[in-house]
């Protein structure tokens, strides 16, 4: 059949050869990234000790809520286990709706520690905030 249509068998080899150059355009790139400084990857780099000691320091704990029953059971919740921890904090409760969704918190109640969503969508217990809390490192 292709004897009768000689202009399709120049078509099918040229079409085969742009198809192996579209493989080379998308073939890997071997270009190394540049450093996102000015120092070129030369920079020592220093860990503040002082800092770093802060980390696992207990700043804030938050509970985000709509004002339920739910969400006010988690605020209490959360208190008493911050109380039996001794934590020198109790926890703020946020009732705004722009704040809540600054979090990325889709369902309520939601428990945020140091800026950290640690839990949204559940009533947790005092024992397992406490739990919660000794498992993130406080």
């Amino acid at each position: 059949m292709w004897a009768m249509f000689p202009g399709k068998e120049i078509r099918k080899d040229a079409a085969a050869a742009a198809q192996v150059n579209e493989m080379k355009l998308f073939g890997k790139k071997t270009e190394q990234a540049a450093p996102a400084c000015a120092c070129s990857g030369n920079a020592e780099v220093r860990v503040d000790e002082s800092k770093a000691a802060d980390s696992s320091a207990l700043k804030s704990v938050k509970v985000l809520g709509s004002g339920c029953k739910s969400c006010e059971a988690l605020l209490k919740n959360t208190n008493e286990a911050l109380q039996n921890m001794k934590a020198p904090l109790a926890a703020e409760y946020i009732t705004d709706m722009a704040v809540i969704a600054g979090y990325g918190i889709m369902s309520t109640p939601a428990l945020v520690v140091n800026e950290r969503v640690v839990a949204m969508g559940k009533v947790l217990t005092p024992a397992e905030v406490e739990k919660l809390l000794h498992k993130i490192g406080f």
